[in-house]
């Protein structure tokens, strides 16, 4: 079947076999986040799509998730399943090369503290990073990797 024969579905849910980071395109850090995993993925694993884009919410639809209810960081893996908050972020860390990968042993904290640290800096983002008007533009040369 030709990729233009494929259904919307199966699209979605493979994107191609890259996973993919959902994050808040006006927010500062969030948009650091992302320019950090682009300098630390260097194969080009990652793909993109800001939270309030077409892009993530056709994505996460697919997925039974309502996009209202999200602010910042999902990650959608190759294998089609849905991490949030610090599972999102150690996970991500654990794919990137060089120093990052230190962050994945932190995978065994308990998810209620690390998703209490994580939501406490997510709840405070605004006021310490900044935010933007509007969603950062890739440059031409990274524009292939997000999805809208």
């Amino acid at each position: 079947m030709s990729e233009g024969q494929r259904t919307s579905s199966e699209r979605t849910s493979a994107v191609e076999g890259h996973p993919v980071v959902l994050f808040d395109g006006v927010c500062n850090l969030c948009n650091g986040s992302v320019q950090f995993i682009l300098r630390h993925d260097p194969e080009g694993r990652f793909r993109f799509a800001a939270l309030q884009s077409e892009a993530a919410r056709r994505l996460l639809a697919h997925k039974g998730i309502d996009p209202s209810r999200l602010d910042s960081l999902v990650l959608l893996d190759a294998e089609g399943r849905c991490s949030v908050q610090s599972a999102a972020a150690l996970r991500i860390a654990r794919q990137l090369r060089g120093w990052p990968r230190l962050a994945a042993p932190l995978i065994l904290v308990p998810r209620p503290i690390r998703d209490g640290v994580y939501r406490f800096v997510a709840r405070h983002r605004y006021r310490w990073f900044g935010r933007r008007e509007s969603c950062w533009l890739p440059t031409p040369e990274l524009r292939q990797r997000f999805l809208d």
